[in-house]
């Protein structure tokens, strides 16, 4: 063997230790795309919003950044793939009330848990309203509780299943009203809009932005918002806090999460990224545009909204006695 030969093959042995041992953090930068899992469907509001994202993000980081849409099941099929992905830094969970939250404390036979993912940071978030129909003759709180008492019958409130955000904020309004509900589920809330708009039902959660036109055309009334605070979109819709029932404050929110087991500094750099992005003046002017509302924020806001979940939502579910299959 000639010493060229040898040098050769020497080198060459080296640089396949060292690829081999190489932390994977190495591999999340090294310009192979990062994956963001949105567990809905292309096309809709809250995947353009994280495309958007998703294209700062890729600016920041140089690298490409590749929404991939895994709808259904409530979202589990997309918090499943997720959590099963390998915590290299590439793949990254579009992680949401419904799909995590309220999935985990709901169902007992799911394949993840809280404890599969890691937080890496906030995006946005949804206000709840209290709208009843134009017909029903209210204009507050109180007022519907007092149209509620005298009518002696249970109000019908429309929710998008059992265990959704709706199905559970129906029951926190009944107990915090004192009058009885009855929750009606629907597949999809323009069915829910067009029934409350005919009678059919007696309330509704939706958020503002899919209301403001049926309220503009006098079918709908708008009595509260869900937030502490007015929502700079509604100026004019009084918050749950402003009518005396500050434990009406929820929200259904959006974040990022990564697979448990995810590098710190792969995270770090996400995060970075993802809170750049959520700064520009530009994007949150549209999230404001669209009924939502802005978060910036980084591993620690992302847990402590987990926790506000655990605390609050499981409450809701604890109380009620609330289990899904």
């Amino acid at each position: 063997m000639t010493e060229f030969n040898r040098r050769n093959i020497l080198a060459a042995a080296g640089f396949a230790i060292a690829a081999a041992t190489t932390p994977f953090a190495a591999s999340a930068q090294s310009g192979d795309p990062i994956h963001l899992i949105v567990p809905y469907g292309g096309g809709g509001l809250i995947d353009g919003l994280v495309r958007q994202i998703g294209d700062m993000m890729s600016a920041e980081l140089d690298q490409p950044v590749v929404v991939e849409n895994k709808p259904g099941s409530n979202g589990i099929i997309g918090a499943t793939y997720a959590a099963a992905a390998k915590p290299d830094g590439l793949t990254y969970f579009i992680g949401a009330t419904g799909p995590l939250s309220l999935n985990v404390l709901l169902r007992s036979n799911l394949t993840y848990d809280l404890d599969s993912f890691v937080p890496v940071g906030t995006m946005m978030s949804g206000p709840l309203t209290v709208t009843v129909p134009a017909s029903m003759g209210v204009s507050t709180l109180d007022e519907l509780k007092a149209k509620a008492v005298e009518s002696g019958q249970p109000l019908r409130y429309a929710t998008l299943g059992p265990g959704s955000v709706t199905h559970l904020f129906g029951m926190v309004l009944q107990d915090k009203l004192g009058v009885p509900m009855v929750d009606v589920a629907y597949r999809n809330n323009p069915s829910a809009i067009v029934d409350l708009i005919g009678g059919q039902n007696d309330l509704n959660f939706s958020t503002p932005i899919s209301l403001v036109k049926h309220e503009e055309a006098g079918d709908l009334k708008m009595l509260a918002i869900s937030t502490e605070e007015r929502h700079e979109r509604f100026p004019d819709l009084p918050t749950t806090v402003e009518l005396g029932y500050p434990e009406l404050v929820s929200s259904f929110w959006f974040g990022v999460l990564a697979p448990a087991g995810t590098p710190e500094d792969q995270i770090a750099r996400v995060s970075a990224a993802l809170q750049n992005a959520m700064k520009n003046e530009e994007l949150q002017t549209k999230m404001t545009n669209v009924g939502m509302t802005p978060h910036v924020g980084g591993p620690d806001a992302m847990q402590a909204q987990l926790d506000w979940d655990q605390e609050f939502w499981g409450g809701v579910i604890k109380e009620n006695n609330i289990t899904l299959e």
